[in-house]
């Protein structure tokens, strides 16, 4: 088996697309990201083209060493509409079409369609949000009926939310590992989780928090089971958002929302959170120093570390007398990305 060093679970929005272009050349060329289109609801199938082709279009420029495009929310009127849609990209540029075990039968045969036309292999993304489900199992093996033995095949083990309360996913992987591995010869398997919580108002009373990264746990208790496809095995997670923001439907441009927002920085063993403004006579003066409370903690990396660090250091650097560089919810989250990419190839590559 080979495949990416790292499989970041991506949503197709703009500050996931800015955050991965800007990343260094040898950080972007050891990633393999799983683009997400979000939600559609309501959306035609005559509309949907257009509307993919915003949200797909920037991605797909920006993934020349390849990756996945999955629409894992697509409504079952929107299916044809979809698959069509996300084979221009498949065939044209580098991304891989997805589909599961609990796709509809006409999402499963288009997404095998296209990986047949454009050559470059299909992901088999298999949601685990509980316990392993052996009927999860059988869907595969029916799936893989269709793709013959010359497909190119990626196994994406999703094991969805993966937090401190979930202490079984280990378990529950290895599991789920077992049973599919021996399915068909993976080019390539990755174990999928998302960390990072919900960050709510009362998390953050104090004006921070830090949470532990149980996903980045979970595939070293993985790793070290002694499976003999655990050499192999590829990392991806959700990056610095929890993992249900991929379901969130695009809103209307509007003004307004929460007053507040959040930094976000890795560690080795968590992920610490600090809160910020989105408005008020001291919107500056609080980010300016939400910023310098990460980069005077002792595990942060130093500003050459990557654009992620150089933002937060310019961030809590800068003059209360200029909100130049502070920034708002997308480029926070922007800098979070950064910084939690570079940070788990650097991880992964010394490990």
């Amino acid at each position: 088996m080979s495949g990416p060093l790292y499989v970041p679970v991506l949503p197709t929005k703009p500050h996931a697309a800015g955050a991965f272009r800007r990343l260094w050349p040898d950080v972007r060329a050891a990633i393999g990201p799983l683009w997400n289109l979000p939600p559609l609801p309501g959306t035609p199938p005559e509309t949907v083209s257009t509307v993919v082709g915003t949200y797909v279009g920037r991605v797909s420029a920006v993934s020349r060493h390849g990756g996945w495009i999955d629409a894992p929310f697509g409504e079952d009127a929107q299916t044809a509409a979809l698959a069509e849609a996300l084979a221009v990209y498949c065939e044209l540029g580098r991304l891989r079409p997805v589909t599961g075990p609990e796709r509809p039968p006409q999402q499963q045969a288009a997404a095998v369609e296209t990986a047949r036309r454009c050559l470059r292999g299909l992901g088999v993304r298999v949601r685990v949000s509980g316990e392993w489900d052996g009927g999860l199992g059988h869907g595969v093996k029916s799936l893989l009926a269709l793709t013959g033995p010359e497909m190119p095949l990626d196994l994406l083990l999703d094991m969805d939310a993966v937090l401190d309360g979930r202490s079984d996913a280990g378990k529950e992987a290895l599991r789920a590992l077992d049973a599919l591995v021996p399915l068909a010869a993976w080019r390539s398997t990755a174990l999928l989780g998302g960390g990072f919580p919900r960050v709510t108002a009362d998390m953050l009373e104090d004006g921070s928090c830090e949470v532990s990264r149980p996903e980045w746990r979970m595939w070293h208790e993985v790793r070290a089971a002694g499976r003999a496809y655990a050499p192999l095995l590829g990392y991806g997670d959700y990056g610095v958002q929890h993992s249900g923001a991929l379901a969130q439907a695009p809103s209307p441009l509007r003004k307004g929302g929460p007053p507040w927002g959040v930094l976000r920085y890795t560690t080795d063993s968590s992920y610490f959170a600090v809160k910020t403004l989105t408005r008020g006579s001291d919107r500056v003066a609080v980010n300016r120093a939400a910023a310098r409370r990460i980069t005077e903690l002792p595990e942060f990396r130093g500003s050459a570390a990557g654009q992620g660090e150089d933002w937060l250091s310019d961030c809590a650097n800068g003059p209360l007398t200029s909100s130049e560089g502070v920034g708002g919810p997308r480029e926070w989250l922007v800098a979070g990305n950064l910084q939690h990419m570079t940070y788990v190839v650097r991880s992964l590559t010394d490990s």
